[in-house]
């Protein structure tokens, strides 16, 4: 088979050459409209992160709201039923321990609600410990894009 050059116009070539204006000008286009697109779609991402963020947080909110109102009406009457509880057991004991003066009574039962209360703090102590407030879906999400950022190769 012979080789014969083909014509600079079969090869996609433009004969006459490439004018400044298609040499530079469509290359700049192209890249800056290909970094208008990354940004775009980073400052979209930004946005719907941070409305993620936010209703993650009004959700939170929300069901803890739904929960306070729940434990604080149960606090009152538990404090109210503890109270009544408390003083009939100071006469109780005053019954059958005659021998103790009133105030004696009184003194070991408070100093009994003194250590419940003193060990219920400390748990509650340790389980705030372990409580995260913050959103974990969307920091999660954010964590998962800048690490895809990062790993990106670049040429």
């Amino acid at each position: 088979m012979i080789d014969t050059p083909l014509p600079d116009t079969d090869r996609g070539i433009n004969a006459r050459g490439p004018t400044d204006r298609e040499a530079t000008g469509s290359t700049v286009s192209s890249v800056a409209d290909l970094l208008s697109g990354i940004l775009d779609d980073a400052q979209t991402l930004i946005r719907q992160q941070a409305a993620m963020l936010r209703a993650e947080i009004r959700e939170d909110a929300l069901r803890t709201l739904s929960v306070l109102e729940y434990l604080s009406v149960g606090a009152v009457l538990a404090a109210v039923g503890g109270l009544f509880l408390m003083i009939s057991l100071v006469y109780l004991l005053n019954y059958f321990v005659p021998t103790l003066p009133l105030w004696a009574c009184w003194a070991i039962l408070g100093g009994i609600d003194l250590a419940g209360g003193a060990v219920a703090i400390v748990v509650g102590r340790k389980l705030y410990a372990t409580y995260n407030p913050l959103p974990d879906k969307t920091l999660n999400a954010i964590e998962e894009n800048l690490t895809w950022k990062t790993t990106t190769p670049r040429k």
